[in-house]
């Protein structure tokens, strides 16, 4: 096979473990009843289609050949590992299952299970998400440790730990009854937004976005949704679509980063806005909403603006009183913050984001001080902004975020003529020190 054919069966390959990975995953989990092995069996397949798909052509259901080539991954493992018949009955005969079974409505409580399994209350809130995100969103333990704000050692042990558990409780491997379903919903619905958040602005790497991770977020809200129609699930959906409706005006076609007040509001998603305003009203009707529920009524907010100008920023202060009150954290305060500094000017803004930052709660995020940059330049103090904006770069790891810090910096200091030029913010931050 020729070289580029060879690349891009490996692009194939690479687009079905982004798309397949977790759900096939999840079906595997079903038939083995262990998440290690599962694990295993589904890389293994992932690297018989590198070798396979080559000679033998791209299977027309690629999920389909997917779970069938892992399962049998699976059954060598169990038969090299414990060398007894008896072992193998856990597996051996849903492998005569039909494959349209296994990619229809199967794979869907499949995808449910693992959910609600991982999110089971007898694990630590902390091992649920971490297990969750790993597991069923297909986050790497470094990506899950940068949604915590914490160490890839940290996030690994919890999640043996948490397989543990489920393993030696015998946890079940099934959707809760509806009595039970309320005790878990509320880490389902973080690590939905996790793993949405990761999507909608990744972490790290080139890309600004992971169109990918932002998708399967959705899906399994509509899927949690069906399952359970809450207002919160109603809201957070609302939400998703709502900010994934700007996905394309967010990046130029070189990949960089577009402010929302510059954003082409023609490229915007009309069909996902539409529907993301419906589920938005229907949540806020109920009277029993919450912070998803608000956050999505300020989304609202934006794709109902039809420029910059018609924006109601004071509603939207409003609207992040109401979600203080709700769900309290340093990051709501800091989009409130910049709320204020748009309806009542940078000054203001500017003071509250001071007192916030002062306890240093935020001081290792980048956000916090690229929003405290840019009311300084709006204020027209340069030097503080150009310190901030360094501040920001500095612990900044996603390069379209970075490439929009440096052109604010150099635009600063070609602008007051300073003398030094930008090397390394980092460095020059170390000497400031």
């Amino acid at each position: 096979m020729s070289e580029s054919c060879q690349k891009t069966v490996r692009e194939l390959v690479d687009g079905a473990y982004r798309s397949e990975y977790g759900r096939v995953l999840a079906t595997l989990i079903r038939l083995c009843g262990d998440f290690d092995l599962a694990e295993d069996a589904v890389h293994d397949a992932f690297r018989a289609a590198l070798e396979q798909w080559p000679r033998e052509g791209v299977p027309a259901n690629v999920r389909s050949w997917l779970v069938s080539t892992a399962k049998f991954k699976a059954i060598d493992a169990i038969r090299k590992r414990s060398k007894i018949d008896g072992s193998l009955d856990l597996i051996e005969e849903p492998v005569a299952e039909s494959h349209d079974e296994e990619v229809g409505s199967a794979v869907r409580d499949d995808d449910l299970r693992l959910i609600f399994t991982c999110c089971h209350p007898a694990l630590s809130q902390e091992s649920r998400m971490a297990l969750t995100l790993k597991e069923v969103c297909g986050l790497t333990t470094e990506e899950v440790a940068r949604a915590f704000l914490t160490s890839p050692p940290t996030v690994a042990q919890r999640i043996v730990r948490a397989k543990s558990k489920i393993r030696e409780a015998r946890i079940p491997y099934r959707v809760p009854s509806q009595e039970d379903l309320p005790d878990r919903l509320e880490t389902v619905l973080q690590v939905v937004y996790l793993l949405f958040n990761e999507g909608y602005a990744a972490s790290s790497g080139d890309s600004l976005t992971r169109a990918e991770l932002s998708g399967e977020a959705i899906r399994l809200a509509r899927l949690i949704r069906d399952l359970l129609p809450d207002p919160e699930v109603t809201g957070l959906l609302a939400l998703m679509l709502l900010q994934e409706s700007r996905r394309t005006a967010r990046s130029d076609g070189n990949g960089d980063i577009v402010l929302l007040e510059d954003q082409d509001r023609s490229l915007w998603n009309r069909a996902q806005i539409a529907e993301g305003l419906v589920l938005t009203r229907s949540a806020l009707a109920s009277g029993r909403f919450g912070p998803y529920s608000i956050q999505a009524a300020i989304a609202s907010i934006h794709a109902q603006g039809g420029e910059r100008e018609a924006t109601d920023w004071p509603q939207i202060v409003g609207w992040y009183d109401l979600l203080m009150t709700a769900s309290p954290s340093p990051v709501v305060e800091l989009n409130r913050a910049v709320a204020v500094s748009m309806a009542r000017g940078p000054a203001e803004g500017l003071a509250e984001l001071e007192t916030l930052l002062a306890d240093g709660s935020l001081d290792g995020y980048y956000l916090a001080h690229a929003a405290r940059a840019d009311m300084l330049r709006r204020l027209g103090k340069s030097a503080e902004s150009l310190e901030a904006y360094r501040r920001a770069y500095e612990l900044s790891r996603l390069e379209p975020e970075r490439r929009f810090l440096r052109r604010r910096i150099d635009e600063i200091m070609a602008r007051e003529n300073f003398v030094e030029s930008l090397v390394d913010p980092a460095a020059a931050r170390s000497t400031d020190c």
